[in-house]
């Protein structure tokens, strides 16, 4: 593993704001990195203990089934629910100034809410 790419990760994650979520494709894709969502997973699996590594959801808002009960929980507490063990991605996306790979220089945002 790049050691620039685990920091490009790393900095999308820490830049979630609490009460937003992404997909691991989409931290991959913000960290410039599209198409590594498997990446972003063993990233924060190995090295991100020190992240809010529960705002990364799976595409469809579910955590993954390991991770559900303290995930959603954690979640829960940031004001993120769940419906039916699903965050609605469409509601609680993390906007792209929020958190995004600055790096790239994409200030675009998203509408939220």
């Amino acid at each position: 593993m790049d050691i620039a790419d685990l920091e490009r990760v790393r900095d999308v994650v820490a830049a979630i704001p609490a009460g937003s979520v992404l997909a691991y494709g989409e931290v991959a894709a913000r960290a410039g990195l599209p198409g590594r969502a498997r990446l972003v997973g063993r990233i924060l699996a190995e090295d991100g203990h020190d992240l809010p590594w529960h705002r990364v959801l799976r595409a469809d808002g579910t955590p993954a089934p390991h991770l559900a009960p303290e995930q959603l929980a954690r979640l829960r507490a940031e004001g993120v629910p769940a419906e039916g063990g699903r965050v609605p991605m469409h509601r609680y996306r993390a906007r792209r100034a929020d958190a995004t790979g600055l790096l790239h220089g994409d200030t675009s945002a998203q509408v939220r809410r």
